[in-house]
């Protein structure tokens, strides 16, 4: 049985997107990984093409809202992705096993050029991918955080 995870974030437009997408590829054989947003936005398109540019195609995704997923589905861990969300969504949810929290910034408040703001797309994209790696080789050995 595979292990559920929700990312979450305000808009699910950029970051936890991002995070699903990684894990899917990343943990395929152990994780099973979803997102959501607490106010979905629809998805960035800076995040398609950051995704784009390292061999991810996300024309599959969609922003959801996390209603879609409250009391309809059990997660091993919901994983909040911006602090917004760490900060506004609820701390108990019935059937999660584990919450954790990953402050990453968020790309689409970053201002400049669309060259600039594509550059702090995959500069967040990067850092996320890395944090994927590493958490699904503690899981993998036996830790949780």
């Amino acid at each position: 049985m595979k292990t559920k995870v929700l990312f979450l974030c305000t808009g699910n437009s950029a970051r936890s997107q991002m995070a699903e997408a990684f894990l899917h590829r990343l943990g395929a054989e152990q994780f099973e990984a979803s997102s959501a947003g607490l106010e979905p936005m629809g998805l960035n398109p800076l995040t398609v093409q950051a995704m784009a540019a390292i061999g991810y195609d996300l024309s599959g995704y969609r922003s959801k809202g996390v209603d879609e997923f409250l009391g309809e589905q059990h997660f091993n861990f919901i994983i909040t992705v911006c602090d917004d969300a760490d900060q506004n969504c609820p701390r108990v949810w019935q059937g999660v096993h584990q919450r954790l929290h990953w402050s990453f910034e968020d790309p689409a408040a970053f201002k400049g050029s669309e060259e600039q703001k594509l550059g702090k797309f995959c500069q967040v994209r990067d850092q996320i991918q890395e944090k994927i790696l590493a958490w699904v080789k503690e899981i993998k050995e036996g830790g949780v955080s």
